[in-house]
């Protein structure tokens, strides 16, 4: 985490090394270290949203593609145990996700990028591994236009998301 005082003085690469963990759009990035310095939070994140409004296709697919994909049963384990241990302690009663489960999700996944040409988008923060899949199979019915405007606005909230949890007020 590093303060929002410490990041408006940052010289350019360290404030963009901040701002690539929230989001992977290099023109996002950009428009964020040279839009410096920010005189609140509030405004930093309204900047953030203005920017984010601003992005073509191909800022967009830069920002998919910045998250990892989810392809194989290992690695669906491997997220939902970590997905499971924060939610857990958010909300009581989360299961850990079955097998079955997860081999859905793969082959859900799979087919949504052939479909879609990018990964599946959704901000997961509290979701379990059966409403993820729930939420991707009613997404995968979507034409390309509906689907790209839902995964940008998933992805507008994983970044602003991310820069509260990297970026303290001062």
């Amino acid at each position: 985490m590093i303060k929002l005082s410490i990041l408006n003085g940052a010289d350019p690469a360290r404030a963009a090394r901040v701002f690539e963990h929230c989001c992977a759009a290099s023109r996002w990035v950009r428009a964020m270290v040279e839009n410096r310095p920010y005189a609140s939070f509030q405004s930093l994140d309204q900047q953030a949203e203005n920017v984010w409004m601003s992005m073509r296709h191909d800022d967009l697919m830069e920002a998919f593609a910045g998250h990892p994909k989810i392809g194989n049963l290992s690695s669906l384990k491997d997220k939902f145990r970590d997905t499971l241990i924060t939610a857990s302690r958010e909300q009581a009663g989360a299961e850990s996700a079955s097998e079955p489960v997860l081999r859905q999700l793969s082959e859900y996944n799979s087919a949504y990028e052939s479909k879609f040409g990018f990964i599946f988008i959704v901000f997961a923060s509290g979701k379990s591994a059966g409403e993820m899949l729930d939420i991707l199979k009613s997404r995968i019915h979507n034409d390309f236009d509906a689907e790209i405007t839902i995964a940008a606005k998933e992805q507008h909230k994983i970044t602003r998301s991310r820069l509260r949890r990297f970026i303290e007020p001062d």
